[in-house]
């Protein structure tokens, strides 16, 4: 049996940028060990499967996969996912696609800004947990708790948790060199198994942030561009505003430090009820072929 395989690059508009993603449709029939075993053969961050090939109950049922373990959300597999299914399952023809993940049905919007293509996803509301202190973090990142902002560093999920870590300068930020067993312990306890860190300053015009996000846990020792941890970024930005608003619109590059260029485009703001959370960026197609599921182990 042969099933569809489509590359795409995430969170850019230039091939070889931003986060790489695989994508097979028409995985019915795959186990959860022959997507574990592809998934780590591909080594990307994350390599997601179209369960069918159309959608059930409006939602297309999508699973995500790191080398290491199947996760519930993540943000540059759902807009990539979406992308493919809008192209290459439906032809282009509409604005909206929902995927059903294990997190929950997660929406996604295609905009054409000018002449910029953007999918964006209304991730779920925030949810904060533990509190953690500088001097038991900033060893983890290599940095001096004093290079650390003052601003509480705390796990955040929008369907996937991350410790929130806000770094005082762009210039400690790119110090950070992760000792990897301090990183797996640290983690050992916590909900969340990944860190974002953060400061302000960015190298492009009309960008504001800059974050690197460490993933060892998952097998991946540093993301390119993470549209998960970004919306834990984002929920955070506003319920301490941070920079001094109840809504944010804001853009973070991602991935710099690894060669992997990344633009994330960030939406927020608190209503009565809770904190609203979009988080955008491009797609675009790298390579398709075939999987031969047969082969699989």
């Amino acid at each position: 049996m042969s099933r569809s395989l489509h590359l795409v690059d995430v969170f850019t508009d230039r091939p070889c940028t931003g986060n790489q993603l695989a994508v097979v449709t028409g995985a019915k029939g795959l186990t959860a060990r022959q997507m574990q075993a592809f998934a780590r053969e591909m080594n990307f961050s994350e390599t997601t499967f179209v369960m069918a090939d159309r959608p059930a109950g409006g939602a297309w049922p999508v699973r995500i996969f790191t080398p290491a373990e199947e996760v519930p959300f993540a943000g540059h597999p759902t807009l990539g996912s979406a992308h493919v299914i809008r192209h290459v399952l439906l032809g282009g023809r509409v604005e909206r696609v929902t995927l059903s993940l294990a997190a929950g049905p997660i929406p996604v919007v295609y905009e054409r800004e000018g002449k910029r293509e953007l999918y964006w996803m209304r991730q779920n509301a925030p949810t904060f947990g533990r509190r953690l202190s500088r001097r038991e973090v900033a060893p983890v990142l290599g940095l001096a708790p004093s290079d650390l902002d003052a601003a509480p560093i705390e796990e955040v999920s929008t369907g996937l948790p991350f410790v929130i870590v806000p770094v005082r300068t762009k210039k400690a930020l790119e110090r950070i060199r992760v000792n990897r067993d301090l990183l797996l312990k640290f983690v050992a306890g916590l909900d969340a198994k990944a860190i974002l860190a953060f400061a302000k300053g960015a190298n492009g015009s009309g960008h504001h942030l800059t974050a690197r996000v460490f993933v060892d846990y998952y097998g991946i020792p540093e993301d390119p561009a993470t549209g998960s941890a970004n919306g834990c970024l984002a929920a955070w930005l506003v319920q301490h505003r941070w920079l001094g608003d109840d809504a944010i619109d804001v853009r973070v590059e991602q991935g710099m430090s690894i060669g992997r260029p990344s633009v994330l485009h960030l939406k927020a703001m608190r209503t009565s009820r809770r904190i609203e959370v979009r988080v955008g960026g491009g797609v675009v197609d790298v390579a398709r072929g075939t999987l031969l599921a047969a082969r699989l182990a």
